[in-house]
């Protein structure tokens, strides 16, 4: 059956015609620009490589612990149940917080970072090392930041300013180095710190559980110390017998409680498997690199194919319709 078409309309669908993608024509133009594709793939595939084997070896300290309370009533909030069980109110079975859930917050926040980072002089080692040299055990500091020698940051003249990084920048790059993981079913916690020395990462993964277990334990007293203070406060103001017979179950608790805090050193982590000195390295992935180097300069390759294939063919379909 034959169409007759408007003359108006045979540019259109000639043009029309010529947008189909024809899969000859595509794998014809492919094998023409081999030689693209090729030189793409292998310029990537070898600047992956010399980038992968640039780049330090890193360690990483694995601790695992497990929880030594769970959640409990014993603090204000829980007992205040009681109290408000007499004058017949109903508070919904209040929840008090859960050690391990606070103790992993804090773990994790500014503030204890922080002082952690400040405690222990760790900026040098964090935000200065470069890479660690296993036979003589030494981290290599990066000259242009800090002078070994005089052990002082360096001094930018040209901005006017000193070349030691704040606070923010070391808790950046703390929080980079650290992974915490938690097993749901078991209630098992894995503390992880990752550096170019396998040393300071154990070193480090052990004073972080040391560190937050007495960050805890002497908020635990705190807290306590603030509580016995109140209840006592209110023992005084009241002479009724039944409100007298709560606080002092409320004081008793408060009690007990500082006395397992003033005890245990492990107070929210007991450590189960301590951390060691890693053997073998971490990082970097220098196979995936180099694989991912090399399938994305094959993909460049054919990108640049593609589009000089697109432009071509436009090109004679413009000058067609322009004649």
């Amino acid at each position: 059956m034959n169409h007759n078409y408007p003359e108006n309309m045979q540019p259109f669908m000639a043009a029309q015609a010529d947008d189909e993608i024809d899969l000859r024509e595509l794998f014809h133009a492919l094998w023409k620009g081999k030689w693209i594709i090729i030189l793409c793939t292998a310029v990537l595939a070898v600047g992956g490589v010399f980038f992968a084997l640039s780049q330090p070896n890193t360690y990483k300290s694995d601790v695992l612990l497990a929880p030594t309370q769970g959640s409990s009533g014993g603090g204000l909030s829980g007992q205040l149940g009681g109290l408000a069980a007499l004058a017949g109110v109903n508070i919904g079975g209040a929840q008090a917080d859960d050690p391990k859930v606070e103790a992993l917050a804090v773990l994790q926040s500014r503030k204890f970072i922080d002082a952690f980072i400040v405690k222990h002089d760790l900026l040098v080692p964090l935000m200065a090392s470069t890479k660690w040299i296993e036979d003589s055990n030494t981290l290599i500091l990066d000259e242009e930041l800090y002078d070994a020698a005089t052990k002082e940051w360096l001094f930018d003249p040209e901005e006017n300013e000193t070349l030691k990084p704040t606070l923010w920048d070391a808790n950046k790059a703390f929080k980079e180095l650290l992974a915490v993981s938690e097993d749901k079913e078991s209630g098992m916690v894995t503390i992880s710190v990752t550096h170019f020395s396998p040393f300071v990462a154990q070193q480090w993964a052990t004073l972080l559980v040391s560190e937050l277990n007495e960050w805890m334990k002497q908020n635990e007293l705190d807290r306590s110390s603030k509580n016995l203070g109140y209840l006592q406060s209110k023992i005084d103001e009241t002479s009724i017998a039944e409100l007298r017979t709560v606080f002092y179950q409320m004081v008793e608790e408060q009690i007990k409680k500082r006395m397992i805090a003033e005890v245990q050193d492990e107070y929210v982590f007991k450590t189960i498997d301590p951390a060691v000195v890693a053997e073998e390295k971490a990082g970097p992935k220098r196979a995936l690199i180099c694989v991912l180097a090399t399938l994305l300069g094959g993909m460049l390759g054919v990108a640049i194919v593609l589009v000089r294939f697109a432009f071509n063919k436009k090109e004679p379909t413009e000058l067609t319709t322009t004649v």
